[in-house]
């Protein structure tokens, strides 16, 4: 079995399996013994498992310890995804749920909200995992335990990967909600709620994770070495965006750092893919082409690790029923996306579409199509089906605009027919890897931070490399930062990194989330789009939180 087969496997076995949020000290692996000082031992076993429930967090729609209207739209990536992209000009969403209104038309306020509320309580239900998982591998209690001392050894690398995870959710929700509860294995538990926070200082303490566990050569194993767990690559990628916008979470610019962690990530051995396209197909994961430019990615497996967010998500949310197969007239049938089922749900407006990728030739309705240069959006923006449409509103016009199928589960090595004559797939559950940090993104972040520091020719190099695959021109990178610079690297990014979780916090960075410096349909409301009111660059606690820890506070304005 696969080395990736294995983790899901286990992570899976623990799906039914919970832990109370408010409960620091259970951490329950099986039904009829729940305390943890029970379920470690001295052997390895439990110790592994412990670290896949960590990682399981990222993509569990268990609603055990959660209250939403759709369990499915609990999973963690799904929901910060959603905040990520459908709260910009880059998707929006055509369901009648109260959440698609408030975050398509940046409507939201301090009420509950779905897609809030699930970043918020699974974020910290994650750093709560990890801080009761460091309690238990202390060294001290391995040594009351009896654990010898090569096992000892590997479980200090456990321990790193959990502090990398428990960064990770730190800063997914310090992007989100800016000032967060804080807790680490050493918090006195029970005692008392969490204390919230301020922005500024859990960046400090994000940021001295990150480089301590960098800089332990012992500790994070080396970049690519464990896949599909987090490594050094995964924790010099986190700590790159992180100081990529440093002034945003703290006030104070960290470019000449966040260069030099680019740099450190280049020494490593990933390469980007030659081809695109295979980043988001259903083999990304088992694709060398591919997978070698992960940092970091969230395994899914149609047998292993089913659910109902990443890529399921972004491929049957994309979808309509009738656009899964293609009748060929002979008696078969070609896959058109490799996926079950279609929900009717994520859509694109032609703004983003024109603005970015300059489509020509476009034709609307059954056999509509389009001509774009850059690969990157060639085979992703679909026409076929659907209508140009006035797009005066959101609610069921899902056939109005551009599809977006930037995810597609048919493995690179298949076409659409050969893809359906080996599966009659029926299952809605995809088999695509979400990356979560990838090389693409680290060029990207290296150029603006040479740019930022004037040294932009620097960087050359890297955007002819991501130009290589995309069929275009190279973005030249400017040599010193300006509004011209902002609005270069705003749509380079747009192009790049479209549908992966990363335009608002770009945008807010380039202070264009909520001012009229850039504006989109629908943004604040309008279908024209309009500037919003700036406190809503971060979203509110949800009001059942604070009703639960009233020491809680949400940003001014809400």
């Amino acid at each position: 079995m696969k080395a990736k087969h294995i983790l899901v496997v286990i992570a899976g076995a623990l799906l039914t399996l919970t832990s109370c949020v408010k409960d620091l000290e259970t951490l329950p692996l099986n039904e009829w013994d729940k305390t943890a000082e029970t379920v470690y031992g001295n052997e390895k076993e439990p110790y592994v498992q412990g670290l896949a429930r960590l990682y399981f967090n990222f993509v569990t729609n268990d609603t055990t310890d959660l209250l939403v209207s759709d369990g499915g739209a609990s999973e963690l990536i799904r929901s910060f995804w959603s905040c990520q992209e459908v709260s910009t000009d880059e998707a929006k969403v055509a369901w009648g749920d109260a959440w698609c209104n408030a975050i398509n038309n940046n409507a939201w306020d301090d009420s509950e909200n779905d897609m809030v509320y699930a970043v918020f309580v699974r974020t910290l239900q994650g750093i709560t995992l990890v801080n009761e998982y460091l309690l238990q591998t202390a060294p001290e209690k391995l040594a009351n335990r009896g654990v010898s001392e090569e096992l000892a050894a590997e479980i200090e690398g456990f321990r790193a990967e959990a502090r990398f995870l428990r960064a990770y959710f730190y800063w997914m929700a310090m992007d989100v909600f800016g000032d967060v509860p804080f807790t680490t294995e050493d918090s006195p538990f029970g005692a008392e709620a969490p204390k919230q926070k301020p922005r500024k200082e859990v960046y400090q303490f994000i940021v001295k994770e990150l480089t301590e566990l960098a800089a332990d050569g012992s500790a994070m194993p080396e970049a690519k070495s464990i896949r599909p767990r987090a490594d050094k690559g995964s924790v010099l990628g986190l700590l790159a965006r992180v100081y990529l916008n440093a002034e945003v979470y703290t006030g104070t610019p960290a470019w000449t750092e966040c260069k030099a962690v680019c740099e450190d990530i280049f020494s490593l051995g990933y390469a980007l893919s030659p081809n695109y396209e295979h980043l988001f197909r259903g083999d990304n994961g088992e694709n060398p082409a591919a997978y070698n430019e992960f940092l970091f990615y969230a395994p899914y497996d149609w047998n292993y690790a089913q659910s109902w967010g990443g890529g399921t998500f972004l491929t049957c949310a994309a979808i309509n029923s009738n656009e899964l197969t293609e009748d060929l007239g002979d008696g078969t049938f070609s896959s058109r996306i490799g996926a079950g089922g279609g929900w009717l749900g994520l859509h694109v407006h032609e703004q983003f579409v024109n603005t970015h990728f300059n489509p020509t030739n476009v034709t609307w309705g059954e056999d509509g199509t389009c001509t774009i240069a850059d690969k990157r959006g060639a085979y992703a923006f679909i026409t076929a089906r659907r209508t140009k449409g006035d797009f005066t509103e959101l609610l069921n016009t899902f056939m109005e605009g551009y599809g977006c199928w930037k995810f597609n589960n048919i493995p690179s090595y298949e076409n659409g027919l050969e893809y359906w004559q080996r599966t009659k797939n029926v299952d809605r559950s995809t088999d695509i890897d979400y990356p979560l940090i990838r090389l693409g993104e680290i060029y990207l972040i290296y150029a603006e931070a040479c740019s930022r520091l004037g040294q932009g020719s620097t960087a050359q190099g890297k955007m002819n490399e991501l130009a290589e695959r995309t069929g275009v021109a190279a973005m030249t990178v400017p040599t010193a930062w300006s509004n011209e610079a902002m609005k270069l690297f705003r749509e380079e990014r747009a192009r790049e990194l479209y549908w992966e979780g990363h335009r608002r916090t770009d945008l807010i960075r380039y202070n264009c989330f909520t001012s009229a410096e850039y504006v989109w349909p629908f943004k604040g409301g309008d279908v024209k789009g309009k500037a919003f009111e700036d406190y809503k660059k971060l979203f509110a606690i949800p009001s059942s939180q604070i009703l639960a820890n009233p020491d809680l506070k949400n940003p001014e304005g809400y």
